[in-house]
Order: C-alpha cells, then structure tokens, then sequence
C-alpha cells in the first residue's frame, strides 16, 4: 500500500465520487446526526459498527492502531471462523420510504466483505424476535475501496434495517437515502404547523446551486452548527439569483416563515422572497419550470447576517393552499434553515 511510505498519523481522505440523483434530491435517513443508531450487532471486535453512521467522510490514518489492531473508521468485524455471517440492527433517524442506498467500503481493502444484503422492518419499538424483516436488497457482491449505490423502488415506510454481510469485514458507511413520513391524519386540522421540516416530510425538490452547502441542511431541525450546517451557493458573477424549490410535508395555508441566516455574516443574501403554490400533479423537473410563474407568498425581504427572520400577518400574502414554495435570494450567498408554518388545508 503506498500508505506504507508515509508518516505516521498522515490522513487519507476517501475519494471523491459522483453522487446519483437519489442521494442528492434524498436526505440520508441513517444519518447519527438525525438520531439513528446501530442496536445491536454481532460482532464489532476491530471497529464500532455506530462509525457506519458518522455524517463525515471516512478517513484512513497511517499508523494509527488501538488494543485490537489497525484503527479504522468504519465497522469491522474480527475474521469468522465458525461459519455464519456477521449483521447489524440500524434504527433510523426518522422513519420513510427508502430511494437509494450506499453501502461504502472505502478504506477497506483486504478487510471488506465480499459479499452484502439489506433487510427493512416496521416496528413502533426495538426489533424483537418476533419482527417481520423483508429482503431490501439482495446479497450482491461488493468490492474493496469503493461505494455501492443501490436504487430502491418500494414506497413502503421503514424504521430499522439489517445490515448482513458475507462473511466478515468492514463497512466504512451506510447511506440510505429516503423521504421521511409523518402521519397527517393523526394531527388535529386546525393546529399550526411547521411543515417544512424534515420530521413533516419536507423534501428539497431542486436548487440553482449548491457550491459550498448541502440544501437538504435548510430543513434540519434546530439551528445550524457552523457556516456549513447549510445552503451556500457560489458567489454570481454574471445576472440573476439563487433559488430553492421545497416540497411541504402536507399543502397548508401559509401564515408564518423564517429565514435563518446563523453563522453566514460576510456571505448572507442582500434580500430574500418565497413564491408557493399548490402543486396536484408534475415532476420534479417539470416544477423547476412551473416554480418561475407561482404567486409571491413574500415579497422582496432585506436581509441581516447571523439573524433569524420571521415574517408574519400582513407581511404574508394571501395566496391559498400551498404546497410546494421557492426559496430566492438576491443574487447568491448563504441561508442556515427555512421554516414554513401553516394551517393544514382542507
């Protein structure tokens, strides 16, 4: 390995990857950031199998070894030599319907498994015994150092996975990929809502840009972390602005936003607008087109930085059930969280 050659403690970052549309349009429900958890496992004697979950890309470092041996960032079993097949039990961060998944070996080279399958569960508490685990994936064969992009079609709603593999080795990170679900028809019709989130099943539809932050960061819970906890997109050097088309979690009547601009201070939008409109019918594409059109929900808004800007009463325009909203800023910069709050429409 030419890691061999340098010094000690050197990091070795994974390679970068082109990612497919489903883990760009789809929120990583296995995220340990969103609470996700491995359960249980059969084994994890060389690394914890939790470091599948990590929200960072792995890392190899050269020389770094613990009391079992090479440290790794990822999970990894000990050799099997009684027969069989290492799992473990992944509680999602949310429960949803699943689009895609990565199953990452990066990193690991003589130590991957040859082999892996992914089985689903619904359940309101921990697997049991008794759990009904449907077959996801089928055991299909893996390499070393490399992702595994997996497109699922299957609109069920899950909340655990088992993650098999054949016989022993190492995963360096799962990602699955999916919508979120929330059951509108056990809440009361005439709360308010903030149905933007990702815990109401709010989707990122489309953006222009997205340079130096993830947009699905927009509709996290709480407020951002840092300056890359969200949507930034490059600075324009030529006309026009930024936008953001996001799908609620259930068509409301709009009577409350926020723009959170935390941490972006030498970078936030001059000024910001959102357009919405109830969407019955179209494509995620076909809206990118459909979005320039939608009646403004508010108008041109100036902007300060590291602020939270909440627009309400006369400042939101009466416009009727919306569904879908667009997200502008004038003309680029960078945004933490948008919150849309509404009462559900009939």
């Amino acid at each position: 390995m030419a890691s061999l050659n340098l010094p000690v403690g050197t990091v070795i970052d994974a390679p970068a990857v082109d990612l497919p549309v489903f883990a760009t349009r789809h929120l990583n429900l296995a995220s340990e950031s969103l609470g996700a958890q491995v359960l249980s496992c059969s084994d994890e004697f060389f690394a914890s199998a939790q470091r599948m979950l990590q929200d960072a890309e792995p890392v190899f470092i050269v020389g770094k070894f613990d009391d079992h041996g090479k440290w790794m960032d990822g999970w990894e079993t000990r050799r099997r030599r009684n027969g069989g097949h290492d799992h473990a039990i992944v509680k999602l961060g949310l429960p949803g319907t699943i689009k895609g998944l990565d199953i990452n070996t990066s990193h690991f080279t003589g130590n991957f498994p040859p082999a892996a399958s992914i089985q689903a569960a619904f359940c309101a508490g921990d697997p049991d015994a008794g759990t009904e685990w449907v077959e996801l994936v089928a055991a299909r064969s893996l390499q070393g150092n490399a992702h595994h992009f997996v497109e699922i079609d299957d609109d069920r709603v899950w909340t655990h996975l088992r993650v098999n593999i054949f016989p022993d080795g190492g995963v360096a990170r799962l990602r699955v990929y999916g919508q979120p679900a929330c059951d509108w028809n056990r809440r009361d019709p005439d709360a308010l809502y903030e149905v933007s989130g990702l815990a109401s099943g709010g989707r990122v539809v489309a953006y222009s840009d997205a340079h130096f932050g993830m947009p699905t960061s927009v509709i996290k819970a709480g407020r951002g972390a840092n300056m890359g906890d969200g949507w930034e997109t490059r600075r324009r050097r030529e006309p026009g602005y930024d936008w953001l088309i996001l799908e609620l979690g259930h068509p409301v009547v709009v009577e409350k936003i926020e723009i959170d601009t935390a941490h972006f201070k030498g970078n936030y939008p001059d000024r910001v607008s959102v357009q919405g409109a109830l969407v019955t019918e179209s494509t995620d594409q076909s809206l990118v087109t459909q979005a320039m059109f939608w009646p403004e929900l508010l108008g041109e808004q100036k902007t300060e930085m590291d602020k939270q800007h909440f627009f309400e009463g006369a400042s939101i325009r009466p416009v009727g059930p919306v569904s879908h909203v667009r997200v502008n800023m004038f003309p680029d910069g960078g945004i933490s969280r948008v919150r849309i709050w509404g009462r559900l429409a009939r």
